[in-house]
């Protein structure tokens, strides 16, 4: 008994003393944290690539490498693809490795329809946009091309640079949800068109995918990254480093994560990775990145995340807290996020106990040139399961208004009657998480950019 109390206690000391190691600055260890704060959307941006990419032909959710991914619907309840899914675009995606040769992308005329097409790099980060707001919604192409690439650009084609191997369009296109709406959006998206720049202008059939039996297609991306061992994660890194270079910016983090092994276009040296950090729990890093954003001032409940998405400079905190919630952030110039994890009295939300209402008054809708919604999210930012099947309100909802002018938005898990069922938004019976997206801010006031409009409180129904 003794022996065994011993062993529970000697492990016991182990783990405080590497987290005493860890909070305490121990240099090595204090890098095996920033790496892997560094490295979380290089390795999770990959993981999202191979899930939607593991299939030999293209479906409504999946394409081989090159090929669009065209959504034809809302994603559903149970899609874990990827985090903080929207019920108001038709994601129009493509990944593409342009280490070989560049990509020519193609955009219909998109009449008057919203749409936006963000390019990213491996690193979650935006280099190019596409859309109503930046380049208009007349036909247009594009040729995306890797580093180092120094070819003859096609006439009539705009060459867009990609800072490395990997590149993501997530666009989303404005859908009402409506079957006549859904047949006007598939007709568009059927003329988006991706080849290589060898076989443009050429009658051209893309091969058949690779697919990879051993990759979890169901396990949700974001678990199956924060489920790696530490020593794996540093690999996979390592390996993708090799074609994503770091920018110019990084090169300070870079000569830090020399020093535990990971040397962009070489194999990591596992051997340089101190004893102790070998068996930090990457968990650690995860909720330091949590806090970190609890931490973050509110207005109103609402948390500004992503004031600075897409473009991160050396703030590398940031981005990997963004890519934990959902990679493919636009510029906040496209679209602001705003989430609330607590009400106007600063307790958690929990739609077993109470109903909550959002008021925005008269003249005080969300300001937005685009379109604006609020989704409901469970706390790991997926959709809540509910008996309307409506997972949020937006402004192509027939929304009833108080007679003085102002909407009142009903957050509850029960119907609050017939009556006010237009602007009800169902929560599950527990903890959940509203989110607000604005696309397309107003860039004057009053605008959600400058402060000059905030997004009003949730408050509790006594």
């Amino acid at each position: 008994m003794k022996k065994k109390l011993l062993k529970i206690l000697v492990a016991a000391l182990a783990i405080i003393a590497c987290l005493i190691l860890l909070l305490t600055g121990n240099p090595k260890h204090k890098i095996v944290r920033e790496a892997y704060t560094y490295a979380y959307p290089l390795v999770t941006m990959d993981m999202t690539r191979r899930q939607q990419t593991n299939v030999r032909e293209p479906d409504d959710a999946h394409a081989p490498m090159g090929q669009l991914i065209k959504m034809r619907a809302y994603p559903a309840v149970d899609n874990k693809g990827a985090a903080a899914p929207n019920a108001d675009t038709m994601y129009t995606m493509v990944w593409y490795d342009v280490s070989t040769e560049p990509w020519v992308f193609s955009i219909p005329d998109m009449g008057d329809r919203f749409y936006i097409m963000p390019m990213l790099s491996g690193n979650n980060e935006v280099f190019h946009v596409a859309g109503t707001r930046t380049t208009g919604n007349k036909p247009q192409q594009f040729l995306i091309t890797g580093p180092g690439w120094s070819g003859a650009v096609p006439e009539g084609m705009t060459q867009v640079k990609a800072p490395g191997a990997l590149v993501w369009i997530c666009g989303r296109i404005y859908c009402t949800g409506t079957p006549e709406d859904y047949q006007a959006v598939h007709a568009q998206q059927d003329q988006y068109a991706s080849v290589p720049l060898s076989a443009y202008g050429k009658p051209y059939t893309p091969p058949p995918g690779v697919v990879d039996e051993k990759f979890d297609m169901k396990k949700a991306v974001r678990k199956q990254v924060n489920d790696l061992p530490l020593d794996e994660f540093f690999s996979y890194c390592a390996r993708l480093l090799k074609s994503n270079p770091p920018k110019p910016e990084d090169a300070p983090i870079v000569a830090r994560l020399a020093r535990i092994g990971i040397v962009p276009g070489q194999e990591f040296d596992r051997s340089k990775l101190p004893v102790l950090g070998q068996k930090l729990d990457p968990k650690l890093a995860l909720l330091e990145m949590v806090e970190t954003m609890k931490a973050k001032q509110t207005v109103n409940g609402w948390l500004y995340w992503n004031t600075n998405a897409g473009s991160y400079g050396t703030d590398y905190e940031q981005r990997a807290m963004v890519t934990l919630i959902g990679p493919g952030l636009n510029f906040p110039q496209d679209a602001m996020y705003p989430f609330s994890q607590k009400d106007a009295d600063g307790k958690t939300y929990d739609g077993a106990a109470h109903k909550y209402v959002m008021r925005f008054e008269k003249g005080q809708m969300p300001p937005v040139k685009g379109f604006w919604s609020l989704t409901m999210y469970d706390p790991e930012f997926f959709f809540v399961p509910n008996p309307i099947n409506r997972y949020n309100l937006s402004q192509r909802d027939k929304l009833v208004t108080n007679p003085d002018g102002s909407v009142d938005l009903y957050l509850q898990a029960e119907s609050p009657g017939p009556d006010k069922e237009a602007n009800w938004l169902p929560t599950p019976k527990g903890k959940f998480i509203p989110m607000l997206r604005l696309y397309w801010p107003n860039d004057t006031p009053p605008s959600i950019l400058d402060g000059s409009w905030k997004p009003p409180a949730l408050k509790r129904v006594p």
